[in-house]
């Protein structure tokens, strides 16, 4: 069966105020300073690895680190940034601008744990999750569009020589995209990523690299963390449909750009 397979890199924005204060940030917080800097760093890090479409929240802090990747990276200059409120930050409702420790109590006092906690006028998991879904089929649906007439004539077992990490923190650019022309960036939020993982995981039944502790795979990424798939869709009666994916890495820590930037 013929078959497309193209990457996924799913980043974290850079760090705000909010982030380094352990506050719950809202909609409308820009970068730090060093929030700034690991944009750049993670800017300089991917300058080299192609990419054939770039996806971002709509929030401030999410334009502002996708901006300065693609400033960046060459093969961006001729692409067209989709901005899409699907990717937006989980809404935390009346705990927005609250510390951390203080939904914690509240989940706590609620007899429920911190992570699955929706607070007042809040976003659920299950909501969030929904949201995932939306653009993961939005975007199958696009890249199919724009890519299989010139890219679709893999076979179904090709995309199993590309090798995969077995390290979350260290690694080249490029791994996981070398061989595979087509590459989505998506810029996106700590929790909304750690949603999107799960689904992947969980409900997709993504493969992951040896030895990955779910642990890990599954805590929040570090701000400008990087997580790369790969994803294989088939045609059916018109549409695109998921019929394979892997994990290449996951989490991917910002200072490792820095190394090697």
């Amino acid at each position: 069966m013929k078959t497309l397979t193209f990457a996924l890199s799913l980043i974290r924005h850079g760090e705000t105020q909010y982030n380094k204060d352990g506050l719950l940030p809202g909609h409308r917080f820009p970068l730090s300073e060093s929030g700034l800097q690991q944009a750049e760093a993670a800017g300089c890090y991917l300058k080299d690895v192609e990419c054939s479409n770039v996806f971002s929240s709509n929030m401030l802090r999410a334009q502002q680190t996708v901006q300065t990747i693609m400033k960046h990276n060459r093969s961006c200059s001729g692409l067209q940034l989709v901005c899409d409120p699907l990717l937006k930050e989980k809404s935390f409702g009346i705990a927005e601008g609250r510390l951390v420790q203080d939904v914690r109590e509240m989940a706590e006092a609620a007899g429920q744990s911190f992570p699955g906690f929706t607070p007042p006028k809040g976003e659920t998991q299950e909501q969030v999750t929904q949201r995932v879904k939306e653009f993961l089929e939005k975007t199958f649906q696009q890249i199919g569009a724009e890519h299989w007439c010139d890219r679709g004539e893999e076979d179904e077992t090709s995309s199993s020589s590309n090798p995969l990490s077995t390290s979350p923190a260290e690694g080249r650019a490029d791994e996981g995209v070398r061989g595979f022309p087509v590459h989505a960036l998506v810029i996106t939020h700590g929790a909304h990523m750690c949603m999107a993982v799960r689904f992947l995981v969980e409900e997709l039944g993504c493969s992951l690299p040896p030895g990955s502790d779910k642990e890990h795979v599954f805590a929040l990424s570090p701000n400008t963390g990087l997580s790369r798939f790969l994803l294989t869709v088939r045609r059916a009666e018109g549409r695109f449909a998921l019929s394979a994916i892997r994990c290449v890495f996951v989490h991917r820590k910002g200072g490792a750009f820095k190394s090697r930037s």
